[in-house]
């Protein structure tokens, strides 16, 4: 006879696996669905990690690299709350405010202009120079046109150069909402070389196997933005003005929130500019109920040229460890703010 707490922890760790396309390439029916152990050991989690999740441990799991510039990683979490409080605790904070990097933020309606942008500035009047001088290379993430753009923005005086940002914001956020992953320029790197954050979020929202398969509306609406989100979905933009490598970074978002019924909530969220030190990102986090609380499932896809290159694979096993580290700090902070 099964295990009744067996049972429901199958159902959520697959549903989990599900939302988050974890398991990659696999085909599965529904009645082929694997069991909680067999979840478990594709996630590479084992019985005794599962236990410990509700005495606040943490487990990691793997999300495969598609790409050499490319960091990923997974965390669950047990948090002692409902999915639906977090998820609203999420919707109307983000998850900005469990960051402590964070230094401005702010949601963009669909009205927005450039006056939207103002929470972000320069520290100082060599840091504004600095960007007004900017050349293609990897100080700043700009297009060809947005680097011409400065040569002409007041005269090069530091008092030009916030004004001069958050007319590149603007533009940037129309031309996703606009044209979705089509009207992301490219980072002009000097040279004749580019970076390509809507190419590096194309493949990022394509690993997504299980989710192409189980919710095929979702996975199309994101992939296809600005196609209509399927029923039960909500989404939202964002900016973000947070210190990354000690600098101030403008980051645009547009985070998508779904109900998946008595089986918890799917959150996707990408930012498809970051001004300065990766390129783009994209995160996907299934919140399913569990015991008393939740189960976070919190997945990363970080694309970066430092990564890249000589010495790869050592760059990579650092940054991944990292990037796990700054994913439990937030989820550490999300279930302090539940307490």
């Amino acid at each position: 006879m099964p295990n009744p707490n067996h049972t429901a922890v199958s159902k959520k760790w697959r549903s989990a696996a599900l939302a988050l396309g974890l398991i990659g390439v696999i085909e599965l029916h529904a009645a082929e669905l694997p069991d909680t152990e067999e979840l478990g050991k594709i996630l590479g989690i084992g019985q005794n990690e599962l236990a410990g999740l509700e005495q606040g441990q943490t487990v990691s799991f793997e999300v495969a690299e598609d790409k050499e510039n490319e960091l990923a990683a997974g965390v669950v979490m047990y948090l002692p709350a409902a999915p639906s409080k977090i998820i609203r605790f999420i919707s109307k904070k983000g998850l900005a405010t469990v960051d402590g990097d964070m230094i401005a933020q702010g949601t963009l309606p669909d009205q927005a202009t450039a006056d939207a942008f103002k929470g972000f500035a320069f520290k100082s009047d060599e840091d504004a120079r600095d960007f007004l001088e900017a050349k293609p290379g990897s100080q700043f993430n700009l297009s060809f046109e947005e680097f011409q753009s400065l040569r002409q923005a007041g005269g090069g005086k530091p008092d030009a150069a916030a004004p001069a940002y958050r007319k590149i914001l603007f533009d940037r956020w129309a031309g996703y909402r606009k044209n979705g992953l089509k009207g992301i320029p490219a980072y002009d790197r000097g040279n004749g070389t580019e970076a390509d954050p809507a190419a590096e979020l194309r493949d990022a929202a394509k690993a997504g196997k299980v989710l192409a398969r189980y919710f095929p509306e979702l996975y199309r609406a994101w992939l296809n933005y600005p196609a209509a989100l399927p029923a039960g979905a909500e989404d939202r933009f964002f900016w973000l003005n947070r210190k990354v490598e000690g600098r101030p970074t403008a980051i645009l978002g547009h985070r998508v929130i779904m109900s998946a019924g008595n089986m918890g909530e799917v959150i996707l969220s990408r930012q498809f500019y970051v001004g300065h030190s990766y390129n783009s990102n994209q995160l996907s986090i299934a919140c399913l109920p569990y015991r008393s609380g939740s189960l976070i499932f919190y997945a990363n896809r970080n694309f970066t040229d430092q990564v890249a290159g000589m010495g790869s694979s050592l760059k990579h096993a650092i940054g991944r460890e990292q990037m796990k580290k700054a994913i439990v700090d937030r989820l550490t902070n999300l279930r302090n703010a539940f307490k």
